[in-house]
């Protein structure tokens, strides 16, 4: 295993923790409101035993709407949205704590206590403390000052004023209520120093990441571009050009790897490389991590205008028929482009992470000893899966092997080709990137073979073979699918992956039609032409290994330290169930 694969999959396993917030910011006004309601009804009717607190409601209601406005002054990125959010659980804590307490006097058979109403809104502030310091950006300092705006606002329309000072001095409740408030405190010091050495402040970078998904990602992009560093990157072109000269076609093998998530920095390099070669090219997922993720616009602009700079390095007439080779689940299709294989690896319908580089290392170095002149390796990234297993890369790596063995024994033959993108096209859907879908028809030795691309992150497991099969029974030979990986995500999906694979919410029969529909657009624009093999190289920044280490660090610390404090703070709410 890759330590920095590792590092991503732990961080991507956390991204669950983002979805505990509603997805709408009105239902977290509207619900807030409500359970302040039903705090009013809560204490009036448990605690006080009267029915007399209807017109309470209004008041307490009212001041809580206005406390949230007010709130949006103290954070710092004046998000309404958040603010809202951070209200709703509040609440929910305070109202959980008065039925507790109700609950407590029917078992243990005692009066119901004021004290649950007033420790409720202290454990209110307390909770405000840890929020306005983790994501809202507040420092202790101000996160005390404003803690109890809203509790205490609310707290004293809701109690009658003849016993504000009786339940507020209350020696228990403010041993308890401290408590919880130095609790808080010391959790929220802790948790920002999670990171360090390597990262300075915990909390920053939640909050960044926090503002980057309301597209404000400035502040994301420079805290992950002071940690980057410089190197060189390659970028491995096949161009496929017209007698005529009047048309080409571009398969890209970038080094560097999409992401690190949307709308930071390379998440949609894919679509930015194809929009910068007209719309004639499929920018395919070579074996790369997200250590070479481009950290900011500034170096995917960088990139892009380095990228014009691409030199040919061979170039020539004839290629090989396709050679399919498959070893258990490990699929490997291969071209030779004058001396220059082109392979395609894939697990699917079964699935897997990205290819780990060891694996690139070692097919390089055996077409070197078979004395290819320049290999590309393409990562189909066409199924889900986990990283792939020690078994399945011994297989990848047979497959590979004997695809190479195989290609040189092969005759070659005048290219022809014919391309057709999506472009013109109605087929916008949530698991589609902006680069749409591709058909590349490659007519070789009288028999006609189609690679078929799409700017998506991934594809659910067996969608691929549906769609080659629905190919195959009009006889069209689908070679393969491949995906250009990208982290664009047209909208925000609320899944544990965090995006949508191609095939989730688009069935693979429609899929098909459209794949098909681009095919016969292909098919008909075949025509003989030339290959000339690019290469370029680019200095710019990558995020590297050690961020996504630090990062990883950062998350398994705080969440001990939170679960440590989360258990301590369960235990010393239950002792004051039994005062």
């Amino acid at each position: 295993m890759e330590k920095s694969s590792d590092d991503v999959s732990n961080i991507h396993n956390r991204f669950s923790l983002t979805l505990i917030n509603p997805s709408s910011h009105y239902f977290s006004l509207v619900a807030s409101l409500a359970i302040g309601a039903v705090i009013t009804a809560t204490t009036y009717l448990g605690y006080f035993g009267s029915e007399d607190f209807l017109w309470r409601i209004p008041l307490v209601v009212g001041v809580l709407a206005v406390s949230q406005l007010i709130d949006t002054r103290f954070t710092k990125k004046k998000e309404y949205s958040k603010v809202l959010h951070a209200s709703l659980f509040a609440n929910m804590l305070w109202v959980v704590t008065l039925f507790m307490g109700l609950l407590a006097s029917v078992v243990l058979v005692k009066e119901a206590s004021l004290f649950f109403v007033t420790f409720g809104m202290f454990l209110f502030a307390s909770f405000r403390i840890g929020i306005f310091t983790t994501t809202l950006g507040a420092s202790i300092k101000k996160a005390w000052a404003i803690c109890f705006v809203q509790p205490l606002a609310m707290f004293l329309v809701l109690i009658p004023q003849d016993i504000w000072i009786q339940t507020l001095t209350n020696p228990i409740t403010l041993a308890y209520g401290i408590a919880f408030l130095i609790i808080a405190s010391v959790w929220s010091v802790l948790t920002d120093r999670a990171g360090r050495p390597g990262m300075e402040s915990t909390h920053k970078t939640i909050q960044a990441y926090l503002a980057s998904q309301g597209n404000d990602y400035t502040e994301a992009e420079e805290i992950m571009e002071q940690r980057s560093s410089k190197t060189k990157v390659s970028t491995s072109q096949i161009r496929l050009l017209s007698s005529e000269g009047n048309s080409e076609f571009r398969m890209v093998l970038p080094e560097i790897h999409p992401g690190p998530y949307h709308p930071v920095g390379g998440s949609n390099i894919p679509y930015l490389i194809y929009k910068n070669l007209d719309a004639s090219a499929m920018v395919m997922h070579s074996i790369s991590d997200h250590a070479l993720n481009l950290p900011s616009k500034n170096e995917v602009e960088n990139y892009l205008k380095n990228l014009d700079k691409s030199k040919v390095t061979e170039e020539g007439l004839v290629c090989t028929e396709p050679v399919t080779v498959q070893i258990n689940k490990a699929r490997v299709i291969g071209l030779l482009f004058g001396n220059n294989p082109l392979l395609f690896l894939s697990l699917s319908p079964h699935g897997m992470e990205d290819i780990p580089s060891y694996m690139k290392t070692e097919i390089e170095q055996y077409a070197k000893n078979r004395n290819y002149t320049r290999i590309m390796i393409v990562d189909c990234h066409n199924a889900m899966g986990p990283e792939i297993s020690k078994e399945d890369g011994e297989d990848m790596l047979k497959a590979a092997k004997s695809c190479l063995d195989s290609l040189i024994t092969k005759e070659n033959y005048p290219i022809e080709f014919g391309y057709a993108n999506s472009d013109d096209m109605d087929v916008w859907t949530e698991d589609l990137g902006m680069g749409g879908l591709g058909i590349v028809c490659l007519r070789i030795n009288e028999k006609k073979y189609f690679l078929g691309w799409a700017d998506a992150n991934n594809m659910e497991n067996g969608v691929r073979e549906k769609i080659v099969e629905n190919f195959a029974k009009r006889d069209y030979n689908l070679l393969e699918i491949c995906t250009s990986d990208t982290h664009f995500a047209p909208v925000k999906a609320r899944n544990k992956n965090g995006y949508y694979q191609l095939g989730l919410i688009t069935s693979a029969d429609k899929l098909s039609k459209w794949f098909f529909s681009i095919a016969k657009n292909a098919e008909e624009k075949t025509t003989s032409g030339k290959f000339e093999i690019l290469e370029n190289q680019t200095e710019v920044k990558i995020m590297g290994q050690g961020i996504f280490e630090d990062y990883s660090k950062a998350l398994d610390n705080s969440l001990k330290i939170t679960k440590g404090f989360l258990i301590g703070s369960v235990i010393l709410f239950v002792t004051s169930l039994f005062l």
